[in-house]
């Protein structure tokens, strides 16, 4: 049997199939967990961008296939797949790393799993590295130049708020800027965007019972969370969050249940990133683990397969 993980880059439903193994093995593809078997969603996106994962039926990865073994069903209707890369084509990749206040006393550790990163991947990969805290910033603009990349984690600092969602908007700008391609998304955060987690406990707050806190938060409402959502469905972008243990809402010292509630929206949404992208939440339950999960996601990066073909409703007519 051959399993599919796919970034589906619009709300469409699609099936795909490969002639590799018989017998041919169909599977859905929806980015909302919440949709129903038959529900309907409709888009404007013209060009539907897919980043796919194929493996075996003991989790290895399929790494040689070629565009002869996929095929895209749009509402039962063969497409015509107007563009595909192989798990070998490069990636333009923006390397996120928080450097908010909750990072400070790690940050070493940080750096050297980062570094770690960069030797895991393909050496024609581009890689922007951008810095987040109150402020976003590029230390590095988006180059194969392994020694230029490394420096920028090298001088990344600072200390503060965390404005994650703010600095994904910025970093699918970067993306959309290289134009067509590969792209992909690596960000190292505890997930507690200081503008969710204030409209979050305000949420819980209100809750006239404290079992009621975790009810009164709706993480997927988040009108941030949506956008980056749609843009990076839009650009066909993988989100890879590396959450650090330090948002884990299991290891709260003080289990207060308006906390707890705060800390599992925002650990939610991280998931909901990786879900919907067909990236992959990373947990890191001790810092040693760092240099490992972001030698996996290096590795998790060559095994996707790029597939690109044009929605039914938009085109051209006549």
């Amino acid at each position: 049997m051959i399993n599919f993980r796919s970034a589906v880059a619009s709300s469409l439903k699609l099936l795909f199939f490969t002639s590799l193994l018989p017998p041919l093995v169909a599977i859905c593809c929806a980015p909302l967990a919440a949709q129903g078997q038959d529900d309907v969603v409709v888009t404007d996106i013209s060009l539907v961008q897919l980043n796919v994962g194929v493996v075996d039926r003991e989790g290895r990865s399929i790494i040689h296939l070629s565009q002869n073994d996929f095929a895209v069903y749009e509402d039962g209707v063969k497409q015509a797949i107007l563009h595909f890369e192989p798990t070998a084509a490069p990636f333009s990749l923006v390397l996120m790393l928080d450097t908010s206040g909750s990072t400070v006393n790690f940050r070493q550790q940080l750096k050297q799993a980062a570094w770690r990163f960069l030797d895991a991947l393909s050496p024609e990969d581009r890689v922007e590295v951008i810095q987040f805290n109150a402020k976003v910033k590029a230390l590095a603009n988006f180059s194969s130049d392994r020694k230029k990349t490394a420096y920028a984690i090298e001088i990344a600092d600072g200390a503060g708020e965390t404005h994650l969602y703010d600095a994904l908007k910025y970093a699918l700008r970067e993306l959309e800027k290289v134009g067509q391609g590969r792209k992909a998304i690596v960000v190292l955060t505890d997930g507690l965007d200081t503008q969710m987690r204030n409209a979050d406990r305000a949420s819980a707050s209100k809750a006239q019972a404290n079992e009621a806190a975790a009810a009164a938060i709706n993480p997927a409402a988040s009108a941030a969370l949506n956008s980056v959502l749609n843009t990076a469905d839009r650009q066909g972008v993988t989100i890879y969050p590396i959450a650090l243990p330090s948002g884990d809402p299991t290891r709260l010292p003080l289990p207060d249940p308006v906390i707890t509630a705060i800390y599992t929206a925002a650990r939610n949404r991280l998931q909901t990133l990786a879900d919907r992208t067909g990236g992959r939440l990373n947990e890191i339950h001790r810092l040693e683990e760092m240099a490992r999960l972001y030698a996996e996601v290096a590795a998790d990066l060559r095994s996707l397969y790029t597939v690109a073909y044009q929605a039914r409703g938009d085109r051209p007519r006549g």
